[in-house]
């Protein structure tokens, strides 16, 4: 997995074409601003700078788990970066995503186990989506949160924009989730070395 989150920002395929994403799972999410525009701020002494439209971004992702209560959200580790942010994002059972049902005796009836940071992680391989796009999914999600912060954020700045894509990661076992929030908590004070990277391909 390193490999796929430090040398670049996304993989060939943007989906994975036979999971439900509105799926009882912690994913990983990174959204990168058009043309890697620096508008979210800047890293000085190893930290982020939030600017204005920085803490516009903080702001919107934070109040994405008030709005969506009834997916039954759990922010896992974020960061904004000067042109793209990171996130673990958990969708929690809830009433769109009934299959995930597990009896009641913690563990789901697709394998799932519950994790220190209330992740119910896949350890057996993705069912096939047989419903199509869906409202209450990751999609929807990205969508509201990216939405929320371009219409702030134009108000500062008019030419701000995001990358049109994103790329998302399954979190399939603790030892994933526990690379990735480091891999998150360290973005900042790898920034020089991430700083002119041109292969994000969101």
């Amino acid at each position: 997995m390193p490999d796929k989150f430090r040398n670049k920002y996304r993989i060939s395929s943007a989906r994975l074409q036979n999971w439900d994403y509105g799926r009882n799972a912690a994913y990983f999410v990174t959204i990168c601003t058009k043309n890697r525009e620096h508008y979210f701020g800047d890293i000085m002494d190893g930290e982020m700078q939030l600017s204005a439209i920085g803490e516009i971004a903080e702001t919107e992702w934070l109040k994405t788990f008030d709005l969506r209560r009834d997916m039954n959200l759990t922010m896992g580790e974020y960061i904004i970066m000067p042109n793209h942010f990171h996130a673990i994002i958990i969708i929690g059972k809830n009433q769109y995503n009934t299959d995930d049902d597990d009896g009641g005796n913690g563990n789901g009836a697709d394998g799932t186990v519950e994790t220190q940071c209330i992740a119910s992680l896949p350890t057996t391989p993705p069912p096939a989506n047989q419903f199509g796009p869906q409202r209450k999914n990751l999609a929807s999600i990205i969508r509201g949160f990216k939405i929320g912060v371009t219409t702030r954020a134009r108000k500062t700045n008019p030419e701000f924009t995001w990358q049109s894509r994103y790329h998302d990661q399954i979190i399939r076992n603790n030892e994933s989730f526990e690379r990735i929030c480091n891999y998150i908590i360290s973005n900042p004070e790898n920034w020089e070395e991430d700083r002119d990277k041109t292969d994000y391909q969101t």
